[in-house]
């Protein structure tokens, strides 16, 4: 749940809101007129932000199946869905699986380490 205050709280509470930000490391939502009017992030939060937002691929059509293979979507059939859907849950009864936090651990990493290539 984000935490919502009037945009005056930045100027009158502002070490409240700083150190929600930062400890807490929950956005807030600053309000003007009882609207929220903008979001407040911490720079590590913001980063975060940047890094998962580069995965979003635009102009996809949100009525097709794709799959991804290097980075780049591929219409597929619901029959190829499905077949990939049953092989997945195959992987998992036989228990070849690996934890999420690895796996975007080892995303963020590569992109990271991207990045730095690129400067």
């Amino acid at each position: 749940m984000n935490n919502i205050r009037p945009v005056s709280d930045l100027r009158n509470n502002f070490a409240e809101i700083s150190r929600i930000l930062h400890d807490e490391n929950k956005p807030v939502v600053l309000t003007k007129n009882g609207y929220a009017d903008m979001v407040v992030l911490s720079p590590e939060a913001y980063e975060k932000l940047l890094l998962e937002s580069e995965f979003l691929i635009p102009n996809l059509d949100p009525t097709c199946y794709y799959e991804f293979r290097n980075g780049k979507p591929r219409k597929i059939t619901e029959d190829e869905l499905v077949e990939t859907l049953m092989k997945s849950m195959a992987d998992i009864d036989a228990g070849n699986t690996t934890d999420a936090d690895e796996i975007f651990a080892d995303i963020r990493k590569r992109m990271e380490n991207k990045r730095a290539s690129n400067v």
